[in-house]
């Protein structure tokens, strides 16, 4: 195996810690509010929210401690955070201690959406550089397929206590993920840039490239830094396309209603007239669409590249989304409804969900990257706050605007699929087989 593999697959594991504490609080989420006997207020802005706020901070603030300390001791801070999060939450006493928790493990999630994709862009080859990157995805989904299968697995094992198992579990994963990450190199882009370590960065580029291609990668990055930005900002005029590249992305990845899906599958699924035991063995159908999707992504974006997957997925989306709708506006079998809502998973794994974290990562100049990152990611949290936050107003069976029937939701998010493909076709370029020097020059006007 590559070593270059080898250490991306390292880095990726972040990635399903980042998936498995995403979703498993969906297994804590009604035996935490009936043990402290909790406000629907009180439960909605610290329970299920409070990690998704950490994913943000963690996120807009992750770009500092990936450029000032490093990709690789960052890494390290973000398995901490995992594990200090997965035993904390696991042993809280109280509903203060566990939304503080949460907010440590969101922290973790937030910082890794911008350190792993940055450092295996930086350790990759241009060829390679999209397969590698997206094993963050891939990690991301086989996390959430693992948490929704542990959850159902340990529904009843613990009797009122099952939940603590639930979140507790992720400490093992996380200790063995800090233990291995300490064994990766660190990125011969930022030695190069931030340390001025050419002798360092040239030995590791040396696992990567022939040792000429290698000398030649450390004057390409060297003059880099020359032709770029003197300062460390990023919010100049130059940076404006590949700002504007990275905020439409991650706007349109949360419009189209992937994390609405994935948070509230059960109930969604449950109003279609399953019942709750169905519900929640039907949300494992949606992790393994969506870990066998992102294979198939993962295997043809540095074939056909971002902009194809992106196209596929969006035509998919238009497509299930409006069937969807359809299924909720007509009271179709829930079977019908189920297979549109795998359709629609299915659509995310191979476009968006391959395409986000490798895009955004490869777009800005070495010298901003942690930043143009951070920024990316930054913009997807946020609006996964948003949508999480006011989800309740329309979903909610009693009182939602929508509670009676959510077809007007789905049919929206449709909607907003047509304008993501539009943008697809229209703005958004091919960045597969160049090297990040070179896309540098493509999409940077000086």
């Amino acid at each position: 195996m590559k070593k270059t593999l080898l250490w991306s697959i390292t880095a990726a594991i972040a990635g399903f810690l980042f998936g498995f504490d995403t979703v498993v609080i969906s297994g804590a989420n009604q035996p935490v509010k009936e043990l402290w006997q909790l406000s629907p207020l009180f439960h909605g802005t610290f329970i299920m929210s409070m990690a998704l706020w950490g994913t943000v901070i963690g996120s807009l603030m992750g770009g500092y401690p990936v450029q000032r300390f490093g990709r690789k001791k960052t890494l390290f801070w973000i398995g901490l955070l995992y594990l200090v999060s997965a035993l904390g939450s696991a042993l809280a006493p109280d509903p203060y201690i566990f939304s503080f928790m949460r907010f440590v493990g969101g922290v973790g999630v937030g910082a890794s959406s911008v350190a792993v994709p940055v450092y295996i862009s930086e350790i990759s080859s241009a060829e390679s550089r999209g397969q590698y990157v997206a094993l963050y995805q891939f990690n991301l989904v086989f996390g959430i397929f693992i948490a929704f299968l542990s959850n159902y697995l340990l529904d009843g094992m613990g009797g009122a206590s099952d939940w603590r198992f639930m979140l507790g579990v992720e400490a093992l994963p996380a200790l063995v993920y800090c233990i291995l990450v300490l064994r990766v190199p660190e990125s011969p882009r930022w030695l190069i840039l931030s340390k001025k370590n050419d002798a360092e960065g040239l030995r590791i580029l040396n696992f990567i490239y022939s040792d000429t291609e290698a000398q030649q990668k450390v004057n390409e990055i060297k003059n880099s830094e020359t032709v770029q930005t003197t300062t460390e900002s990023l919010f100049q005029k130059k940076y404006s396309r590949v700002l504007g590249l990275a905020f439409m992305l991650a706007f349109f990845n949360q419009w189209s209603g992937i994390n609405f899906v994935l948070y509230y599958a059960p109930e969604i699924l449950e109003r279609s007239g399953l019942a709750s035991q169905e519900s929640l063995f039907s949300s494992i159908s949606i992790g393994t669409i969506n870990l066998i999707f992102t294979i198939i992504g993962v295997r043809l974006i540095d074939t056909l590249g971002r902009r194809q997957l992106m196209t596929i997925g969006s035509i998919g989306y238009v497509i299930s989304l409006a069937l969807v709708a359809w299924c909720f506006y007509t009271q179709a079998e829930p079977t019908l409804l189920i297979s549109f809502i795998l359709l629609f998973i299915a659509s995310h794994a191979i476009g968006q969900g391959a395409v986000i974290w490798v895009f955004i990562s490869e777009i800005f100049p070495n010298k901003v990257r942690a930043y143009g990152q951070a920024w990316g990611t930054g913009v997807h949290w946020v609006f996964a706050a948003i949508i999480t936050l006011i989800t309740p107003l329309f979903l909610d069976e009693k009182e939602g605007f929508f509670g009676d029937n959510p077809w007007p939701i789905f049919a929206f998010f449709s909607f907003m699929m047509l304008g993501q493909l539009l943008w697809t076709r229209f703005r958004m370029p091919e960045t597969k087989g160049v090297s990040l020097e070179d896309l540098s020059k493509k999409l940077i006007k000086e």
